[in-house]
């Protein structure tokens, strides 16, 4: 089959599985990519998240051996809730990103890429593929910058002119060749506004993200939150929309019409209290569809506890104090203590002291020790 042939029949076939963009970008190593993520390392901008080594990540034969082109894709998926609940006192609620509002999209577009790739082994049987989503080695956003979905922007994401940056991104690695589809020209200009909107100061430069700043990165660890980035997490659960809400590309911006993205309401907009008393089952009962519950509960919960201390949520004050007596896990009665003293201040003491009396965790003395000098400080002053 004539590669132009090929070409003409995978553009046919996204379009009847509803794919919004499709490219084709050759499967040479990405230089310039591996030139970045070296820097990446040395600097110590890595979130631990990435897989595979440099050379895997940027070489694409590696994984596919005789790659010759790598297809990119492209969904769309909703920016604005349909009647968003209320976050209201006594019923403070905290926030999924969009990028896990509705079906996990690794679920979505692997089901895409799969059928597609199927297709590809009916037309051609001995065809060689391998297909990834996020979780693969290769770079989503430099292959489909490579491909013409769109333009790395300066918030690290990828613009497209349709959708701006609201977009899933997967591809599929294969040892047939098509002729490669031309970037496109980086659209950003003198634009910064997503590097000042950024609340930790995250984007260093155009295109380099101190990943250890970015509040996304910290809302998925499991470890404390550094206190200087507490209150600049707001109430945020999961990931962080800011340096994508203030772009200007993606003004006006809202594709509702993949059904199974449509966000549920209470899931990306959640009751903080209830999160804390959350099962194993109930959590994955009530969460375990979205892409944000990958890392389990307990950076959600901790995450909550952080929401509700940013609200000073007096009523959250005996699901706070239930947390610090009775959780077994020493981050959370760590946070839950620090929560309680943003909460009640100097009334939190008492309560603080008769803690330090059972604990038995390094880390939470620790904070609660931190804590206390810090109300001491305070009530003095």
């Amino acid at each position: 089959m004539k590669a132009s042939e090929l070409k003409n029949k995978l553009i046919e076939k996204s379009r009847e599985l509803e794919i919004d963009k499709i490219g084709f970008a050759s499967a040479d190593p990405f230089v310039t990519l591996k030139s970045r993520l070296e820097d990446q390392q040395s600097l110590g901008f890595e979130t631990g998240f990435e897989k595979g080594s440099v050379k895997e990540r940027t070489e694409p034969e590696r994984l596919l051996p005789e790659a010759k082109t790598i297809v990119s894709i492209a969904m769309a998926y909703p920016s604005k809730l349909k009647n968003p609940p209320r976050s209201v006192k006594g019923d403070r609620r905290g926030v999924f990103c969009r990028a896990s509002w509705g079906e996990d999209y690794h679920h979505i577009l692997k089901r895409k890429l799969k059928a597609l790739e199927a297709y590809l082994h009916e037309l051609m049987p001995d065809e060689r593929t391998a297909v990834m989503v996020d979780t693969g080695e290769l770079s989503d956003r430099a292959v489909a910058e490579r491909a013409g979905i769109g333009w790395s922007a300066k918030n690290c994401a990828i613009i497209t002119p349709e959708f701006g940056s609201y977009v899933y991104l997967g591809e599929m690695l294969m040892t047939a060749y098509v002729e490669p589809d031309t970037p496109l020209e980086d659209q950003c200009g003198s634009c910064t506004k997503c590097i000042d909107a950024c609340p930790t100061d995250a984007l260093i430069q155009g295109g380099q993200l101190d990943s250890s700043k970015c509040i996304a990165y910290l809302t998925l660890t499991k470890s404390m939150i550094p206190k200087e980035y507490r209150q600049k997490l707001g109430n945020r659960l999961y990931g962080c929309d800011t340096c994508q809400v203030v772009c200007p590309e993606n003004k006006g911006k809202n594709h509702t019409h993949h059904e199974e993205m449509t966000p549920d309401p209470e899931k990306a907009k959640p009751q903080l209290i209830p999160l804390l008393s959350l099962s194993n089952k109930e959590f994955k009962r009530t969460f375990g569809e979205v892409s944000g519950s990958w890392r389990g509960k307990k950076p959600i919960q901790r995450n909550a506890l952080i929401a509700l201390a940013n609200f000073k949520d007096v009523s959250a004050v005996p699901a706070i104090e239930e947390v610090l007596k009775n959780d077994q896990r020493p981050v959370m009665r760590a946070t839950a203590a620090w929560a309680l003293s943003e909460i009640k201040g100097d009334e939190a003491m008492p309560r603080l002291e008769a803690h330090l009396d059972d604990e038995t965790a390094d880390e939470v003395i620790a904070e609660i020790a931190d804590v206390m000098k810090h109300l001491s400080r305070t009530t003095r002053l």
